[in-house]
This record gives C-alpha cells, structure tokens and sequence, in this order.
C-alpha cells in the first residue's frame, strides 16, 4: 500500500479517539484545572501532528498522481505513435494537422503535416463534412489499407488489410467456373463433304481448340461431337477474357479455306456458389450466345454479363426442321387456349405488324378468337395502318392494352413478335396475366430475356419476323390460306427490314417472300406503302446536312435541339449515309415525337453496332442497332462518341 494511503488511513482511525480526548479534557477542567490543563496540551499536541501528516500525505498523493498521470499519457503516446492502425488528423481546409508514425511509414514519408488529405489519397474525394462515418478501400505503395473515415471529428483510421486482401484474392482467383462451347454451323460446313474432308477438318478444328485450352491451362472434355465442357478458374478466365477469347478467330481462321469458315460459341458462368447453379447459368450463357447468332462468347460472373465476339453474321440453316417442330408445338399451344393475344414492341414497325397478323391468320384457322394489342400508331406505319383499317373484319381484332386485361385468362395464350424483350411490349404488365408465353423473334439476344416463355423461336439469321413466322404458316395447317391484305402486310415487314432484298437476305427470305406472293401479297402496294412524301425527303436532307465524318470511317448525324422526327425517317437517314464512300458505320442521334432521344446505326459488318447500341441501352443486329434514351440530345451525343473513341476494333478498319 502506497506510504500516503498508509497515513490517510491512519488519519481517519486518530480523528475518533482525538474528539474523545477532547471531549474527555474538557470534563477534567470541571474537576481540575491542571489535569484538564494538561489533557488539553496532550490533544493540541496529537491534533497538531495529524494535521501535518494530513499535509504529508496530501502532497505524497499529487506526486503520486503527477507521477501515474505523466505514465500514462506517455503510454499513449507510445501506444498512438507505435499501433499498427495508421491515425489521421485533418483541418476544415482538408490538411493533415497531425499523424502518427505508422501511417508515415506505410507511406514511407517522414511526414504528411501540411498535405492534402485528397491529394494523398484521391479516393476521399468524395468525403463530405456531412457525411457519417464511412469504409473506404485504398490501396499505396502495393498495400491494401481499409480507411475509416470518421468526418465529424475529421479523423482518418488505416488498418492495413494487405494480408485479408491477398487471401480474399486468391480466393477469387481459385474459385471454379463452368463452360460450354458448341461448333455453331457443323452441319452446314460439312454439308456435301465425303467423310475423309469431315474428319480431317474436325481434326483441324479439334487441335486448335486442343491447343488453346492446354496454352490456358483449361480442361476439356468433348460430351458429343460438337460441344464441349470447359472447366477453368477466375484467374484464367479474366486471362481470356483480356485475349478477347482469340480462339473464335482461330477456328475460323484455321477453317478459312472451306466456303463457309467454322465458328463456335461459348457460355461461361463463374461467381456462383453451387456446382448446380454454375451449370444452369452457363447453360443459359450458352443460350444467349446462340440466341445472339453465335460465333461469341457470353461471360456471367454474378450479375455482370460481358459479350466477346460477334463479328460475324449469323449462319442460315439450310435445314427447316426447326421451323417444322415449332409450328406443330405452337399448334398444340393454340388449341389448347381459349383464345390468343398477339403483342409486338412498343412504337411498333412493318416486321411487328406483319408479324402479328400472321400468328392472328393462324389462330383463325383452328377457330381461335385472336386479338392483336397495339399502344397507338407510330407515324412512319400510318399508310399500313390506313390500308389495315380499310377492313373492318381486320380492324376489329386490334384492341387497346385497356381492353386486352379484360380478355387473358390463366389459359390464354401469348405470343409476343419482333422483340424478346419484356419492357419493350406494348404492355409488360399483361405478360404476368398468363403462364403461356410464345416468343418470335429475329433479333440477337440481349441480356435481358422473357424467360417463363413456353415456347421460344429465335433465329439471328432470319431477315425480319415476317419471315419466321411465313415458314410457322406453311407447316402448321395444310388448309392456311391468307388473303391478300394479310399477306401484303407480311411482305411489307420483310421489304422494310430487308431494304427491298439488299440486306440480311438469304435463299429462305427469297422463299417467305415467294410464298407470300403466292398467296396475293401486292408488291406493287408495298412500293406505294415505302414512298417518301416532299417534306419527308426534305426532313432527311436536313439531318444529312448536320452530319460528320469521326475517325475516318463513321459517319455521326447529330440534329438540334426541339426538332423531333420519327424513328423510320430516322433509320432511313442512317441507311443513307451508310452508302457513303469510306463510311463502315453510321449513327444518326434525332429526338423523337415521344420525347425520347432516338439513335439509329448501322454497319456494313466490319463494325458490330449491336454492341455499342447494348451498351446504351438498346440492341439489335451486328449491322442494324437502334436504342433510345431520356435526356438531352447533347448528352447522347457525348455518350455515342465516347463510345465511338473507345471501340475497340478502330485501329482495324479500313485505311
């Protein structure tokens, strides 16, 4: 015990016996004088050395205390400046104002006092006064430090994480992904080959392929004779990933002698937790990268989904054995209905709504009520839709979305044409009223899929819907027969988006349309439907002026703001420029009737507009991509070119 905690106590046990000898002294005075005289010395005496122990002790205990007290703050200062936890001090103006030694030596600097805290780490940008506290992830001299950052009291703690960082890596890195790669055009490659020029270019594709998982450390495993299972890490799948998976251009470069090169796709899923679920997502990667028209390679890693790839046009099947199996199964489908609900996308075009009336045409024929559901009429369809309403038979089956929630039942059918895409039908929300989905569509897929579809009938290669669902009529009832408005309107959507037999047309485009002309389809009333009127001509002129060349070889069409014209004219306008010497694509940035910022490309194949399009929202074909977007016509521009200056594939292009 401390030698002034020893006198204390002493103290409190003399001051009772000290009262008492008071008090007994001065009953001593009553009987003598002397004695109580003296018993009074005695106590003054006694009161006396208390008091100045009292005092002795007072001054042992602050020296004492001094003593713990300056213990103290010296252990913290030891403890502040030697923790492992850097410590921060900034002022109003964002300036260190003081740090302790152990963030100097992660920074290796003898001292921060008087730097920007922003300049030293740019990442606190974004700090506000305001703001409560926050983590923020900060990386120096090839460490991980983890920064709490505390605002109010402008304080910065940095906690190095270098080692949970370098392990959280490695997981990464190590955790297993899926993939499946398919030969896309196997039977149209080999088609017409004896069986020594088949094997030996099996032989020739299976040793790129061979060569290219043992160079990326993959293993493969061959499951039939044209698909593949891949099974790989993260840490070699981001090595693909940066090579662009190269190996799409060596199959087809190693193939490049034969008429029709071979091409192959891949799905590859990663980031999942079970075996189970890698599998189905690459499975549906798989999907997207053939619903995409093959030769790329989908890549899900949690919700990120990249595109590599797709440079070249989907491959037509020679075969009709598909369009066969889908109009039996959308047969079925129909008779098993009460009736049948036909939606295109919204604003819709020729292809949606020739489309329509093709699957309405063969509802009717099983004497199914069918309706077609149509949000208003877009500007550049009137004369179609003049020509339609001329029928009052016709007409009739149009209805609005209003009327169409009164007509689903649990049993009605949908099916949706020209688009895959929930948000872009002409009413989302009626898609939820019915489990019996059909989807038809020609378009590559994107991301973003009716995925509780029944039935899906999707063909990149395919001119335009029309002629998809042209092929489903000739197979799915011998008595069909259509009548020359039906038929006339269904030609129309393969005019318009073939650009009269110019673009995307192959032998079965030649074939819808011919039997279409068989059953009455008015060629000449097509060409009356397409012709520009003057002040139509004079709007496309006026956009033309206003374009540039960017880079040499795009053409960008950019009008002023408050002029609005309609998504056809705007298409046109796109085609236009497309025919301009030395132009491979073009882009025409318009604002539209609906508010919306339209922009329409196109290419002549050696760019893929599909991809910048997707990456503003939209998509489409590798030569034909359109999207639309909310804000100013400045702001879409900047964002076009901003993707124009980053493409990828630039430097490539014709010199």
């Amino acid at each position: 015990m401390p030698k002034w905690l020893q006198a204390r106590w002493m103290r409190l046990h003399a001051t009772i016996p000290l009262a008492l000898s008071l008090a007994l002294s001065l009953a001593l005075l009553g009987f003598s004088w002397v004695v109580g005289a003296l018993a009074l010395i005695v106590v003054a005496a006694a009161t006396v050395y208390v008091l100045q122990a009292e005092r002795k002790s007072r001054e042992e205990m602050n020296a004492y205390i001094s003593t713990i007290t300056h213990r103290v703050k010296k252990a913290a200062s030891d403890v502040i400046s030697e923790m492992p936890i850097g410590i921060v001090l900034y002022g109003e103006d964002r300036q260190v104002e003081w740090h302790n030694g152990s963030i100097a030596k992660a920074m290796d600097r003898e001292s921060l006092v008087g730097e920007s805290i922003t300049a030293l780490w740019p990442a606190l940008k974004s700090l506000k006064e305001k703001d409560k506290e926050a983590t923020i992830e900060l990386t120096f001299n090839k460490r991980s430090f983890q920064a709490r950052v505390r605002p109010e009291e402008r304080l910065l703690y940095f906690t190095d994480v270098t080692q949970y960082a370098t392990l959280a890596k490695k997981y990464e890195e190590e955790r297993i992904a899926f993939g499946l790669l398919v030969l896309d055009n196997v039977d149209e490659v080999t088609q017409g080959m004896d069986d020594q020029a088949r094997s030996l270019t099996m032989a020739t594709v299976t040793t790129v392929l061979n060569e290219w998982a043992v160079r990326h450390r993959l293993y493969m495993r061959r499951t039939s004779s044209d698909r593949y299972f891949l099974l790989l890490n993260q840490k070699e799948l981001a090595t693909l990933e940066q090579s662009r998976f190269d190996v799409l251009d060596e199959v087809k470069d190693a193939t490049a002698h034969l008429k029709l090169p071979m091409t192959i796709s891949i799905g590859v899923a990663a980031g999942a937790a079970g075996l189970l679920e890698l599998g189905q997502i690459a499975q549906t990667s798989l999907d997207i990268a053939l619903g995409r028209g093959g030769d790329q390679v989908a890549v899900k890693v949690g919700d990120r989904v990249s595109f590599y790839g797709g440079k070249s046009n989907a491959v037509e099947k020679r075969t009709r054995v598909r369009a066969r199996v889908i109009s039996h199964a959308l047969r079925d489908l129909m008779k098993e209905s009460d009736r049948i609900v036909v939606m295109g996308h919204k604003i819709p075009d020729m292809d949606a709504v020739g489309a329509a009336i093709g699957v309405l045409k063969a509802a009717e024929t099983f004497g199914k009520p069918a309706f077609i559901v149509l949000e208003g009429v877009n500007p550049s369809i009137h004369r179609m839709m003049e020509m339609i309403y001329e029928d009052e038979e016709l007409t009739s089956k149009f209805v609005s979305p209003e009327d169409a929630y009164h007509l689903i039942t649990p049993k009605t059918l949908a099916v949706v044409v020209d688009t895959h895409k929930a948000s872009l039908v002409a009413e989302p929300k009626l898609l939820g009223l019915t489990k019996r989905l059909v989807v038809i569509d020609h378009h590559r897929r994107g991301e973003e899929f009716i995925g509780e579809a029944t039935l899906v009938y999707m063909e990149p290669y395919a001119s335009s819907t029309c002629e998809l669902v042209t092929e489903l009529l000739q197979y799915i009832h011998d008595g069909l027969a259509l009548g020359v408005l039906e038929a006339t309107s269904m030609l129309a959507g393969i005019v318009t988006d073939t650009k009269s037999f110019s673009v995307r047309t192959g032998s079965r485009t030649f074939e819808a349309a011919s039997f279409l002309r068989r059953n009455g389809a008015d060629s000449s009333l097509i060409q009356r439907l397409l012709k520009d009127d003057l002040p139509g001509y004079l709007m496309k002129a006026d956009i033309i002026r206003h374009a540039r060349i960017v880079h040499k070889h795009f053409a960008v069409a950019v009008t002023q703001p408050g002029q609005r014209y309609p998504q056809l004219l705007i298409a046109q306008v796109a085609d236009t420029l497309l025919n301009m010497q030395g132009i491979v694509a073009s882009f025409v940035v318009c604002e539209r009737p609906d508010g919306l910022i339209g922009i329409s490309a196109r290419s002549m194949g050696q760019v893929n507009v599909q991809l910048i399009m997707e990456r503003l929202g939209g998509g489409g074909h590798l030569t034909n991509a359109a999207t639309q977007l909310e804000g100013s016509i400045k702001d879409a521009e900047e964002r076009l070119l901003t993707l124009l200056n980053s493409y990828e594939d630039r430097e490539g292009l014709l010199e």
